[in-house]
């Protein structure tokens, strides 16, 4: 028995969005009489983090605490319009109509306290901390709270505001057919090391290394989880999980979530990331977000490491032991690709 070390390396430019048929995402922002702001979407945060974003996008814009704005994702049916929590469109597409909708909203919030100040809306401003003032004489003030209050049950006004996110859909040169399918495009650049053992043909992941450029981090945590979170469902799809319901026979196959293949905490295993920050001119305060790209690179990169390790070149997934043991047999034993380091 040998242990073979391999090192395999992917890289990839990911479309954010898809304006082939405009790709629209609506929003409606509204506040309470407290002085609260609803945020109403039809996206669904997937555990991607999209409600935090959206939360942190709507509080700068309308220029209160984050903690006084909350997102509700309704459904369909009573929600505005959205094309759903897919093709990594959830920070730009989506935060792009809350920023609309939020700035409608948070102009209404100025002239309902310029009214309550006696000046005009443009001399107002807001200091993020839930209070409204006349520019330059900070003395001047009215809550957001009394604001709302007042809007409410004085003046008969609401605070709300409506958006939506557009991109012209992408026509087709008649002559080439050539289009443009996408405003943007994320990046990342990945590296896996990991040990084949050509006894047993198992695959074991010892370290990941990575570089993703998302724009910009608008919450570095949340992208920090989920890049480490995609990279591990990477992982998964690439030597664990099959939807083959026959494999190798079906009396083989998972009864349920508690027999179905996948790693768990054991199998995790140092991930080192570094997030390079490009912010795009039409994203929300410049972040595209990580989205699919989190995984999508680990797959080709562990089938890399494999073939640098033992030399069997695996092209349908998951890479099982079994595909890794058949491969060494047609080569006549493992055949290294790299130097054993």
């Amino acid at each position: 028995m040998t242990i073979h070390k391999g090192r395999g390396f992917a890289c990839i430019n990911y479309p954010i969005g898809m304006n082939l048929g405009g790709d629209p995402s609506q929003a409606l922002v509204h506040a309470t009489p407290d002085g609260k702001f609803k945020v109403a979407l039809s996206a669904i945060d997937l555990g991607q983090g999209m409600k935090s974003v959206t939360r942190q996008i709507a509080a700068e814009t309308i220029g209160v605490p984050v903690e006084d704005v909350y997102v509700d994702t309704a459904d369909s049916d009573t929600g505005p319009h959205d094309m759903g929590s897919f093709a990594s469109r959830g920070t730009h597409r989506m935060g792009n109509a809350v920023i609309r909708a939020a700035t409608e909203a948070r102009q209404q919030m100025l002239e309902a306290a310029a009214e309550e100040l006696e000046v005009n809306a443009s001399d107002l401003d807001t200091d993020g901390r839930g209070n409204i003032h006349v520019k330059g004489a900070p003395g001047r003030t009215i809550t957001v709270a009394e604001t709302s209050i007042a809007a409410q049950f004085k003046q008969g006004r609401t605070l709300s505001g409506r958006g939506i996110f557009l991109i012209p859909p992408s026509e087709a040169d008649p002559e080439t057919g050539e289009m443009t399918p996408v405003t943007c495009f994320a990046h990342a650049a990945l590296i896996v090391d990991l040990e084949v053992d050509d006894e047993t043909g198992e695959v074991t992941v010892t370290e990941i290394n990575s570089a993703y450029e998302v724009g910009r981090a608008l919450n570095p945590k949340l992208v920090e989880q989920q890049l480490i979170g995609g990279a591990w469902m990477g992982v998964s799809h690439a030597l664990y999980e099959t939807t083959e319901p026959y494999y190798p026979l079906r009396e083989h196959g998972a009864e349920d979530f508690n027999h179905y293949l996948m790693p768990g905490p054991g199998q995790v295993v140092p991930h080192h990331i570094a997030v390079l920050e490009r912010p795009a001119e039409d994203a929300p305060f410049g972040g595209k977000g990580p989205g699919e790209m989190c995984a999508n690179p680990v797959l080709p990169a562990i089938a890399n490491a494999v073939y640098a390790a033992v030399g069997v070149r695996v092209d349908a997934l998951p890479i099982t032991p079994e595909k890794v043991l058949r491969g060494l047999q047609a080569n006549g034993g493992a055949r290294p690709k790299v130097a054993a380091r």
